[in-house]
């Protein structure tokens, strides 16, 4: 969200791209750049290499300023390897990225295999890998099973600044003197060494220059990923001077498509995939950092076997990637997968897998800036009734509280917040009692926002706890910071400071925050920091943060901290029962284990419909898998076959919300007329139907890290035309999904990835005939969307009106079989709100497996127990290659029982009803 109507001169601003900084305006950036790629100046002292359990160090030092530093190198359990680099002996600590890591990781011992000339190799312990340390110039190659994987510091660009007394305090040398006459104060400013100008901003570095950087060679890739949060493709671009990837979290309102700047989030998680591996590099800084790459082909050279032979040479590709941070430290984990999904596990073993949301969240979500007051609220719940559309969640932004005081409620239009909280509460509970007689279900839910700001008023009880126990963020002379947001004048609660967190947790109890009740969740926005009339609209680099640390070293995590403290606080006020739900626009590494995130101010248009794909790929890729995009375009009025499109789009993405701003016109789903009405709950209808499915998946994600929407290339990784594709996607591994992206599109050209694979239609349940890249008709009334061959998909018979009013519908499997007539799925079922899947691990975790024409249901984890109602009702088997004679089903040492079936030679498709087959029991089905 930002200005409008009040705060005009700020959007003017905002959208204003003087207002940010382009990579040449940005001082540690033209600082690196001047080091060029060459023979490094660092050189390893080989008689300081020590060996220990948990690791290898040894100092390198500069060849001309003598500076020494510490490397450390560690073998992290599971194909990880980490470096650090540190100063051997700083003028003061260094910043060290905490809270990010979900523990220290467990290290395995290195061994020094060899160690002579300038060369020190290290092994690890299975002897797989090994790293080749050259002494002098300084590099480190990565091999595994003797293939060298990516190689460090080949093109010598470590860099690193070394502290220094600030130049007043500097005793005169000859070299200070030489220096002071050498270099002008023009070039002393350009360099931004002490200070650096923006525009009207002056940034005073009292630490003066601290950035680190280092390079790495990719050896045989030339398709790299991730980086997020950038309006991109799928596939990240060379770049050139001044257009490097930024990791700088900005509030950017209606960002530009195809640009490399920084907006809400930054994950410094890289990948690199050719065909027989993937890798990674995860680079743990939070200072701002950029990003170079440089794809290009070497030859290399294949030694004659023979006399009579000649040498032969190819072209190999190789990525360069050059990482520049502002302060911090070297601190960089080497993913060697080898393939996508060990990544993904190595990543989450870092910092933690994604948190398993409450049902409810995986419903449609109704939001707008704003909902008037509570007839507004009550009459839009009522239009979701009146037109037959489901949808679980219904959003208050700014406009709801009194004067953009957080956890408070305008007294005019909220007179009653607790009674309108129990309508939508007693509406739902009522109708579900009268279905099902001594059931509890949840309520509907309400999602209000809590942005990071506070107004700054002593009657404000907020602010003046805050101000009196010295919470807040203070500039550089020890004022607390004060910046314009959305009430005007406001402070920023110091979310780095353990305490302050603590705080700010506890304002979520129930008796604190005055209306709210345990059908209130919350949205984090503006948390990057956003502060209007800021340099870049956010905080000043040297404001001052707890432990006396510059805010340059901690803006990337500034709301990963919010989330994190507000995902405790609604833990804390179910007394640790009750799963939180908490949705942050700014995001790191790690945010994952708070809850969701999407991507922000986007524009009703169809380039942002196409885009918002590769990004929510990206996304995911970077460990979050509970991210979407606004539907419909947050700013401007989308066209009715724009918003059916986003739609139809989002109900198969894992976040599914529609949003828009106060200039917007209203757009309720049943404002654009009844055919397009009908469409669009047709496509939420298909969503709440395909729960099941998408909530196992998220149950993956949380105890595997396996993303819920994947690129092709993940799923297909031999297949080098999936590389680059960034207009359709995996739902799991099941489900081909494609968005249509065009207006007026007639036809799509769908690839359909592995020429042995088998894909369905999954609406009307044919097979396709033809494989690789097919055009497919399309029309308004849905987008094209395929089941994978070899799959079992779970279903509800029927969608209700909410996820709550759906917990007793029965299920249905979609069986599609692969060319050997076999498939396999999964069903994850628990109580969809509480942590006793965990604590008391109560949940269901089922598997359904197709082989010989027995279709059996077996369970995946027996530790688990969960008794439900609900049944299995109907199985529909795809690709079933003629009609059976005969169909039974049995439960586990149960009678065997006839099966009504139908079999539609057409489509060769068979159906079997009425089965009232146990989910939480074994069972088989026999076809003969």
């Amino acid at each position: 969200t930002l200005p409008l109507s009040a705060l005009s001169s700020v959007q003017d601003e905002a959208v204003d791209k003087s207002n940010f900084k382009k990579c040449n305006q940005i001082a540690f950036y033209r600082r690196q750049k001047l080091l060029r790629p060459g023979k490094s100046l660092y050189r390893v002292l080989l008689d300081s290499v020590t060996l220990s359990d948990e690791n290898v160090k040894f100092q390198i030092i500069h060849e001309e300023n003598k500076v020494l530093l510490q490397v450390e190198i560690y073998e992290i359990e599971g194909n990880i390897f980490r470096l650090k680099i540190d100063e051997a002996s700083p003028l003061r600590p260094r910043y060290k990225v905490p809270d990010v890591l979900i523990k220290e990781p467990t290290t395995q011992r290195l061994l020094i295999s060899h160690k002579e000339a300038g060369i020190l190799v290290l092994s690890s312990v299975n002897e797989d890998y090994k790293l080749r340390v050259t002494a002098n110039p300084f590099q480190v190659e990565l091999q595994s099973k003797g293939e060298t994987v990516m190689t460090v510091n080949s093109n010598g660009l470590l860099y690193f600044e070394h502290l220094q007394p600030p130049p007043s305090d500097r005793k005169p040398t000859a070299q200070n003197e030489e220096a002071a006459s050498d270099s002008s104060k023009e070039k002393q400013e350009d360099l931004g060494l002490w200070q650096e100008k923006f525009g009207s901003f002056l940034d005073i570095k009292a630490h003066g220059p601290t950035s680190v950087g280092m390079d790495f060679s990719l050896h045989g890739y030339d398709h790299v990923y991730g980086i997020p949060q950038h309006t991109e493709t799928l596939l990240l671009k060379n770049t050139s001077d001044g257009d490097a990837y930024r990791l700088y979290n900005l509030d950017i309102f209606g960002h530009k498509i195809h640009d490399k700047i920084g907006i809400y989030g930054s994950v410094p998680l890289l990948l690199a995939h050719k065909p027989n591996r993937t890798s990674g590099i995860f680079w743990l800084n939070s200072s701002e950092t950029l990003v170079d790459i440089s794809t290009k082909a070497i030859a290399e050279h294949t030694p004659s076997r023979s006399a009579a032979e000649t040498a032969k040479q190819r072209a190999v590709p190789l990525t360069d990637v050059r990482w520049m941070s502002e302060s911090g430290i070297i601190d960089v984990f080497l993913l060697m997968g080898p393939t996508a999904f060990d990544i993904f596990k190595q990543f989450a073993q870092l910092t933690g897998t994604q948190a398993l949301p409450p049902l409810f969240s995986l419903g449609y979500h109704q939001c707008r800036w704003n909902y008037e007051d509570e007839q507004d609220v009550k009459a839009v719940d009522a239009g979701f009734d009146a037109h037959d559309i489901p949808y679980d969640v219904i959003w208050l932004d700014i406009e709801h509280t009194d004067g953009k005081r957080y956890f408070t409620w305008d007294k005019k239009k909220f007179q009653n917040p607790r009674k309108m909280q129990e309508h939508l509460r007693k509406k739902k509970t009522q109708a579900q009692l009268i279905l099902i007689m001594c059931f509890i279900f949840l309520p509907w839910q309400l999602v209000v926002i809590v942005d990071p700001h506070i107004k700054v008023d002593p009657s404000y009880i907020l602010y003046a706890q805050a101000k009196e126990k010295g919470y807040f963020v203070k500039d550089r002379n020890g004022q607390d910071f004060e910046g314009i947001c959305w009430p005007g004048s406001s402070c920023y609660p110091d979310f780095t400071n353990p305490d302050v967190r603590k705080w700010y947790a506890d304002q979520f109890a129930f008796k604190t925050y005055k209306g709210s009740t345990n059908i209130l969740f919350v949205w984090n926005d503006m948390n990057e920091p956003s502060v209007f009339k800021g340099a870049e609209l956010t905080m000043q680099k040297d404001a001052v943060h707890y432990n006396n640390w510059e805010h340059r070293e901690v803006h990337n995590l500034y709301g990963f901290y919010q989330q994190m403290a507000t995902a405790e606080g609604l833990i804390r006020r179910s007394s640790g029962k009750e799963r939180p739900f908490v949705l942050t626009r700014s995001f790191f590494a790690g945010s994952q284990k708070y809850g969701a995130v999407w991507t922000g101010d986007n524009t009703a248009e169809w380039s942002y419909l196409k885009i918002s794909i590769p990004m929510l790929l990206t996304i995911n890729m970077a460990g979050i898998s509970f991210c979407g995009a606004d539907v419909g375009g947050f700013i401007g009025d989308p066209e009715p076959e724009l918003l059916v499109r986003w739609y139809q789009a989002g109900a198969y993405q894992p976040f599914f919300r529609g949003h828009s701003n106060m200039e917007s016109k209203r757009r309720e789903p049943w404002l654009f007329g009844e055919k397009n009405t009908q469409i669009i709950r047709r496509a939420i209808t298909e969503r709440y139907v395909l729960l099941p499915y998408l909530y196992t998946l998220f149950y993956r994600a949380h105890t595997a890290a396996e993303p819920v929407m994947r690129s092709l290339w993940i799923e297909f990784p031999g297949k080098v035309e999936t590389f680059d594709v960034e207009n359709e996607y995996m739902l799991g591994n099941a489900l081909l999904v494609h968005p249509v992206t065009e207006k007026e599109a007639k036809t799509v050209t769908v690839l359909f990835p592995g020429s042995e694979e088998i894909w369905y239609d999954f609406r009307k349940f044919k097979r396709m005939e033809d494989a690789g890249t097919v055009k497919i008709p399309v029309t308004l009334e849905n987008i094209p969307v395929f089941q994978r061959g070899g799959t079992v998909i779970p279903l509800k018979t029927s969608a209700g009106k909410s996820t709550e009013w759906m917990i007793d519908i029965s299920y249905e499997l979609h069986v599609a079989l692969d060319a050997e007539a076999c498939a396999i799925g999964e069903l994850y079922v628990d109580d969809g709100h509480s942590f006793q899947y965990l604590h008391k691990k109560q949940f269901l975790y089922r598997k359904f497996t197709f082989h010989k024409n027995i279709l059996s249901s077996s369970c995946v984890d027996e530790s688990g127990q969960y008794h439900t109602t609900c049944a299995v009702e109907r199985v529909i088997i795809l690709g079933f290659g003629k009609q059976p004679t005969f169909v039974t089903a049995s439960a586990k040492d149960g009678k065997k029982k006839e099966v009504v079936f139908t079999y539609d030679t057409k489509t060769s498709a068979l159906t079997l009803e009425n089965l009232a087959l146990s989910v939480d029991a074994d069972w088989e089905i026999c076809i003969s």
